[in-house]
């Protein structure tokens, strides 16, 4: 058996920074704070970031100051995070990069955490994992030690950005609802951008698009699989009958969404009560595979059902069935782009409710405000159309939020 040693790691994490590509970054490298002592990046797998790390180390660091490592290496099955952490401190490192922590095989590791902020001054540890779970559970023991980012997949500026059709900023919500023309007309002196809509519904939610031209569908199956088979259990140490049970869920949802769930007939589906389909469904939307949409009011038996369950992706949605809905793929596209950095509810009248204040129906060119005409501060996401005019705004201008 191979007996790998600690310069193997350096070793690795030299080739693997030396390798990176520098030209795109995603959204949330700007946005993080890189000298805080400690830091996470949760977000679900393939999302970019361990690219993000790798271009840090990368252009930040020289020689061995800084190390990656996967906290599933082998290494890991008989040497402990804070013994690494030692030997970098003592022959000058000062930052390490740790990936999947919930891959890590050692239940203490929050400890570790604890361990290495109090007893190595001067070091810095970036983490990463692909589970939501786990690190949502743990986040409470490091508040006062670490600060959290969750990263999502690609926007639609991302995508024209990473395809290289345009370089174009963010805008804020409030910009795109009260100033879409002249946002749109910014837009429209680099790329038509109706031409490239659609390709990102389908396949732009993921940096590694322009990798699996053909098999696309393929690798986000895999993702999905990977998700529900390893990174569930492993945070929840649950039994194989239950990961079943998991895929069985996300299997009905995939073939009815968007749908206003009846609990009681999922349970039965299931073969399990209300409580444990609650939460299930609750793992699934912590695990980014849903996006579930809630009332928003304070009755705690609307705060636990969800009123609208939609694919966290669009990109889910083309993988996983060969007939998508449009007006699915619209509802779908503009959940996901606007639960990063903001608070969306399900609404009476409308589709949505953004932080309490904007009531946002979803539709075609030709919809009509008769449904929420006497709400204020509502608005129409239109398809299909390069402007908006008074309060209908183009769908693809709400994947411009970051």
């Amino acid at each position: 058996m191979y007996n790998m040693e600690i310069s193997d790691l350096f070793r690795i994490s030299s080739n693997l920074a030396g390798s990176i590509s520098l030209d795109k970054k995603r959204y949330l490298y700007d946005r993080i704070s890189w000298t805080v002592p400690m830091l996470c990046v949760k977000g679900a797998r393939g999302i970019g970031k361990t690219t993000m790390f790798l271009q840090r180390m990368h252009s930040a660091f020289k020689d061995e100051e800084a190390l990656y490592v996967a906290l599933d290496n082998i290494w890991f099955s008989e040497h402990r995070l804070i013994d690494l952490v030692d030997y970098h401190y003592n022959h000058g490192g000062t930052h390490l990069f740790a990936d999947e922590v919930h891959r890590y095989p050692f239940q203490n590791w929050i400890q570790e955490m604890k361990n290495i902020n109090d007893s190595y001054p001067g070091y810095h540890v970036a983490f990463t994992g692909s589970s939501l779970l786990k690190i949502d559970m743990s986040k409470a023991d490091l508040s006062r030690r670490c600060i959290f980012y969750d990263m999502q997949g690609m926007s639609f500026r991302e995508y024209l950005s990473f395809k290289g059709v345009a370089d174009l900023p963010a805008y804020s919500l409030d910009d795109i609802l009260h100033h879409p023309i002249e946002i749109a007309q910014e837009v429209l002196k680099q790329v038509r951008p109706l031409q490239y809509f659609g390709d990102y519904l389908k396949h732009g939610y993921y940096p590694f698009y322009d990798k699996y031209a053909s098999t696309y569908a393929e690798a986000l199956q895999q993702i999905i699989n990977t998700i529900i088979e390893n990174d569930i259990p492993t945070s929840l140490n649950i039994e194989k009958l239950t990961v079943n049970k998991f895929k069985r869920l996300l299997f009905i949802i995939s073939k009815m969404v968007p749908f206003t769930p009846n609990i009681s007939k999922l349970g039965t589906s299931l073969e399990t009560n209300r409580i444990q389909t609650y939460n299930m469904l609750e793992v699934l939307s912590k695990a980014a595979l849903i996006n579930s949409l809630y009332s928003g009011k304070s009755n705690m038996q609307q705060l636990s059902k969800p009123e609208k369950i939609y694919l966290e992706n669009t990109n889910f949605l083309h993988a996983l069935s060969s007939d998508v809905e449009i007006g699915n793929a619209r509802e779908t596209f503009f959940a996901n782009q606007l639960k990063q950095g903001h608070t969306i509810t399900f609404s009476g009248q409308g589709d949505f409710l953004i932080d309490g204040q904007y009531t946002i129906e979803v539709g075609g060119k030709d919809k009509t405000f008769d449904q929420i005409k006497d709400l204020p501060n509502s608005f129409l996401a239109i398809d299909d159309a390069e402007y908006g005019h008074q309060n209908k705004i183009p769908l693809w201008l709400f994947g411009f939020l970051y």
